[in-house]
């Protein structure tokens, strides 16, 4: 608990069992004198500090509230003259840990609970050392030592509690949460699963099929990979949590996933909706620090199971072309949407590029000259090489396929080509 060759005074008070005095007076008389009008000032001092006190309603305040610093000061009143620390499991701290888990299920944030607990610390040992004079700054400090012990260990009591509270509560949420994706997904009436996890059913869901790049911190030496991709997620998800109130609907890993996201109809949030959602896209890749491609359309809420086929085929024929990271609707990628249809014509576009199948590095140049509108020094610039590098390996896709690769009728097929070899391939 303690270590008593640092603090020999702590040592000789628990051995003699005696408080020490402040005033003439030992100090857990004093305390103990003034808990009930202390609790009432504590509770007082909560609702002006901490706007998220001032909240509850009275009863809760005058009642809860007030019992669980009336108990906390007896704890601090004991300790005083016992020199004895409270153990978490001798029952003494239990109504502290119980009225830690009643503020968890009321979704009071740990930091105001937490807060509210240093607040009343202060306002105690002010309490104690109001009469204190210079010749008690030996008790003072022995005071002050234990108190802050104290708190170190109601801080660690109170935590646990309320994060095992939280954890559960977070756990039924999410699993609420999951259960009206999935309805939504299959297609099932989704009104008692959005009741469920205390959301509106909306009347229409825009759709987004996002794939996520990979973080710097995924490569980097000596930090961990599944770390640094869950802290990418976790911050894609608290953009999306943020733009909608929490009313986003998804189901992320490191690679990507998808999203829902609330909508009163599908036509206006794949127009006039357009630009507030390309924004919100932006705003994901950076506070992700990854790429984002997102193929997107939207539904009603009882059509979503084919908005989210559009979107993954979307996304499909986005990241065979090679397209920049963004989001893209079947309007944007109309010809090479078409162009991905199974048949004979994506055949014969994909067997132009087959001669490159072993050639990873001239597939790459050739995509990455295609998301750069063809333009040999960007393509130079993202590959980082010179640009004889790219007008060198240029010539050999057309000296191995064919294909020219400067014209603007050889473009458009070679456009054309890298769509459908890249939908064959699962590229």
């Amino acid at each position: 608990m303690a270590d008593h060759r640092r603090h020999p005074h702590r040592r000789q008070r628990q051995a003699t069992h005696s408080a020490p005095l402040i005033g003439g007076v030992p100090v857990d008389v004093r305390l103990g004198r003034a808990v009930p009008a202390l609790a009432r000032r504590m509770v007082a001092l909560f609702t002006e500090r901490l706007p998220t006190y001032a909240m509850l309603p009275g009863e809760e305040l005058a009642g809860d509230i007030t019992r669980a610093c009336e108990e906390n000061l007896r704890v601090v009143v004991r300790s005083l003259r016992t020199g004895r620390f409270p153990s978490p499991g001798d029952g003494e701290l239990e109504e502290l840990a119980r009225s830690a888990s009643r503020r968890a299920e009321e979704g009071i944030p740990l930091s105001a609970v937490l807060s509210a607990y240093h607040l009343g610390w202060r306002l105690g040992l002010d309490e104690v050392l109001a009469d204190a004079g210079p010749e008690d700054l030996p008790a003072v400090l022995e005071v002050q030592d234990l108190l802050l012990e104290q708190l170190q260990l109601v801080t660690s009591v109170v935590t646990d509690a309320y994060q095992e509270v939280r954890e559960a509560v977070h756990g039924q949420e999410l699993a609420a949460r999951h259960a009206l994706l999935s309805a939504l997904l299959d297609g099932q009436d989704a009104a008692e699963a959005a009741q469920r996890a205390g959301l509106r059913r909306a009347p229409a869901y825009t759709v987004l099929t996002l794939a996520l790049g990979e973080h710097p911190d995924e490569h980097r030496p000596g930090v961990s990979a599944a770390v640094a991709a869950r802290r990418k997620v976790h911050r894609a998800q608290a953009e999306l949590d943020h733009h909608t109130r929490g009313e986003a609907l998804y189901a992320l890993g490191p690679h990507g996933g998808r999203v829902l996201l609330p909508a009163e109809e599908p036509e206006r949030a794949l127009h006039e909706g357009w630009p507030e959602l390309t924004g919100l896209l932006a705003r994901v890749a950076s506070r992700a620090g990854a790429r984002v491609h997102a193929g997107v359309a939207a539904a009603a809420h009882d059509a979503v199971a084919g908005a989210v086929r559009e979107s993954e085929e979307v996304l499909g024929v986005v990241r065979a072309s090679g397209r920049a990271p963004g989001a893209y609707r079947v309007l944007d990628v109309l010809i090479d949407y078409q162009l991905s249809r199974p048949g004979p014509a994506r055949d014969r576009l994909a067997g132009l590029l087959a001669p490159l199948r072993g050639h990873p590095v001239l597939l790459e140049t050739l995509r990455t000259y295609a998301a750069h509108a063809f333009s040999r020094r960007a393509t130079a610039e993202a590959l980082h090489v010179h640009p004889n590098t790219v007008d060198y390996r240029l010539r050999r896709v057309t000296r191995l396929t064919g294909l020219e690769t400067a014209s603007q009728p050889g473009l458009l097929e070679l456009q054309a080509a890298l769509t459908a070899y890249g939908v064959s391939e699962g590229a």
